[in-house]
């Protein structure tokens, strides 16, 4: 953790703020306003998630910066740092959330273009992941347990993004931005536990004051019978600009990529010197560079 540099690594608060500084604009800009709407205000209202509020008030957040949301190698190194996170973050704090920041494509995009960012990156770390999907978890999205997993781990990937009007909760006015929760972390806090329930409607309660609209009609709970976990991991807002179904297919064969492409530090193999003969299809064709 917090090797060089800003962009590819991970990053905690104390270092990624301290390096500020010499971070691309974009990174700096994300990281700017992803604290102020943590620790800030809007008519009064404090930010819904008063665990977010906690993690980036007490310095527990991990952090990491992707250069695009389609170059393969920038996503072989989120893999990377992935990885590097789910074997730190027990150590790091009790609740140490991983928050990912994407530089921005030029400019203006609707959220057709936000729902197709987020889920090529799922699928592609889906398709990079270098452990087997969980034996516990349902591989059809499509069923109230499923969940995204990547090295061997149910995850909550929250996204935020530009082109919500109201729902300031899940407004990032820079770019994609995703925050992935180990599922371990809510143990205790489940739907189905007293403190569980009581922290869901503190939330939602706290959520329609700082949007100023009622939650939204997918927010729900994981394992709840009806709810779907895909469907809150980028609100729709555009029911034409959104997907009807989960984009994402996940299958239990393992690998899916080439031992190479599995390996730390694979995404070097794409520098200019790299042989295109060793590049699988599904890395090298993308939706378009950013």
């Amino acid at each position: 953790m917090n090797e060089p540099g800003t962009e590819g690594v991970l990053l905690d608060q104390e270092t990624l703020r301290g390096r500020l500084d010499d971070a691309p604009p974009w990174l700096q800009e994300h990281y700017r306003t992803f604290r102020e709407s943590m620790l800030g205000e809007r008519d009064g209202s404090p930010f819904p998630c008063y665990f977010g509020i906690e993690v980036e008030r007490e310095g527990d957040l991990l952090y990491a910066a992707c250069e695009s949301t389609t170059d393969p190698a920038a996503l072989l190194r989120l893999r990377d740092v992935l990885l590097e996170y789910l074997d730190t973050y027990e150590n790091h704090a009790d609740r140490a959330p991983l928050a990912v920041f994407f530089k921005p494509p030029a400019g203006d995009r609707g959220e057709a273009h936000y729902h197709e960012r987020l889920w090529h990156v799922l699928e592609f770390l889906h398709v990079h992941d270098p452990a087997p999907w969980p034996d516990d978890i349902p591989t059809d999205p499509d069923t109230p347990r499923w969940e995204f997993c990547f090295g061997g781990e149910a995850l909550f990937p929250t996204s935020r993004a530009p082109f919500y009007d109201d729902r300031k909760s899940r407004y990032s006015p820079v770019g994609l931005e995703i925050t992935f929760q180990p599922r371990a972390v809510f143990e205790g806090i489940t739907a189905d536990t007293e403190a569980g329930e009581r922290a869901r409607e503190t939330i939602r309660d706290r959520m329609g004051d700082y949007d100023g609209v009622c939650p939204h009609a997918d927010l729900g709970d994981w394992g709840a019978e009806g709810d779907r976990e895909w469907k809150q991991y980028l609100f729709r807002e555009d029911d034409d600009a959104s997907p009807d179904a989960c984009p994402l297919d996940p299958t239990r064969d393992h690998p899916k990529a080439p031992d190479a492409l599995l390996e730390p530090g694979a995404w070097r193999r794409f520098g200019d010197d790299a042989d295109a003969g060793e590049l699988d299809d599904s890395v090298t064709a993308g939706l378009g560079d950013d």
